[in-house]
């Protein structure tokens, strides 16, 4: 089989790059349309002129990876194969309840909320991370859902794998990692910090930057929290060596907002990956995937007392920490490996193909 991939994020980008692997690893033959500019105003018009300098001979199907809801219509009048398009989030969901950008009945609410409903009826057939964020989309755009497969985020495993390093100190480490989106809720991570400031040995080392950093800087400082670690981004070839080190890894969503129940974070693909213990939302989404206390520990979302609990429990609870490490990492590998991801894919295309 060969395909054309494109994308509008970059084919680094975690999702478009798993599954770029994934496909390579079925066998099958790619003509990539990427590009890695740093912004969509000149990623687009590249992708779309690569697209139509590139080679078609033989080519059987477009997959859209993420972010592809622009390059949809403009794909479909350019070209009568087969498209599947991988959604991955709704930008009107992301940009006027997520991020707050514009009001849902605004013009740019408006316009984000038909990019959604027209790419998707567009495509052949539609990929999204959980089934709860399919309901989401079939419901709120009014879509057939026989268009619509589930595709795990899942993550790479030539980057992420288990890792044997030697502690440092007696310190009980618990990491996270985020881009400081109302989304994922860290101001709930420093208050759970804040409730374990008596036991001397738990350290949070919380890395990253975002839109909403400066307000968890003032959170930190009102509740003059002194165990929690900060830093900016590392580099991503580093994330692996930090997250060996942690004793518990914090995969969230913790949130209140609606998406945050819809999804489960990429992150969290990581850390079982690596055969960590994670503690993460309750949320229909991580459900679909995980068990509560057998291979993660699930808290109340937008909870800080639900989430300090989990760390304690985790901290105090050797085997149940043991536990939920090893049978995370068996979900990791039963279903989750850029290869299985791949495998998944390469049957819509093989189904869509062969109609």
């Amino acid at each position: 089989m060969k395909i054309c991939f494109m994308a509008g994020r970059e084919p680094t980008y975690a999702r478009n790059a798993i599954i770029l692997k994934g496909l390579r690893e079925q066998g099958i033959r790619i003509v990539e349309c990427t590009d890695g500019s740093r912004s969509y105003l000149l990623r687009f018009p590249n992708v779309l002129k690569k697209f139509l300098l590139s080679d078609k001979k033989d080519l059987d199907l477009i997959f859209i990876g993420f972010f592809g809801q622009p390059l949809v219509p403009i794909v479909r009048r350019l070209t009568s194969k087969p498209t599947v398009l991988d959604a991955f989030l709704s930008a009107y969901d992301t940009m006027c309840f997520d991020r707050k950008r514009f009001n849902p009945v605004s013009i740019g609410g408006r316009f984000f909320y038909r990019l959604d409903k027209l790419s998707c009826q567009l495509a052949d057939r539609v990929v999204l991370d959980t089934n709860a964020h399919i309901s989401y989309f079939v419901e709120t755009f009014g879509l057939d859902r026989n268009r619509f497969h589930r595709v795990l985020v899942g993550a790479d495993d030539s980057i992420f794998y288990p890792r044997e390093i030697e502690k440092e100190d007696d310190k009980f480490r618990v990491f996270y990692y985020g881009t400081y989106r109302p989304l994922q809720g860290i101001e709930y991570i420093i208050r759970a910090a804040k409730r374990l400031e008596s036991y001397e040995d738990i350290e949070f080392e919380i890395v990253g930057k975002g839109p909403e950093y400066e307000r968890v800087m003032e959170l930190a400082q009102e509740l003059s929290v002194r165990n929690v670690k900060f830093a900016d981004w590392i580099l991503y070839e580093d994330l692996p060596l930090r997250i060996a080190k942690a004793d518990v890894c914090l995969g969230g969503h913790f949130s209140a907002i609606d998406k945050a129940r819809r999804v489960i974070a990429g992150k969290t693909f990581q850390f079982i990956a690596m055969r960590k213990p994670v503690i993460v939302g309750d949320n229909p989404a991580n459900r679909e995937l995980f068990q509560n206390r057998q291979n993660v520990l699930m808290c109340p979302m937008a909870d800080a007392d639900g989430l300090a609990e989990a760390i304690l429990e985790v901290r105090n609870n050797v085997p149940l920490r043991e536990k939920i490490a090893d049978e995370g990492y068996k979900v990791f590998r039963n279903q989750c490996t850029p290869k299985l991801i791949g495998s998944q894919i390469k049957e819509i295309l093989t189904e869509l193909v062969g109609k």
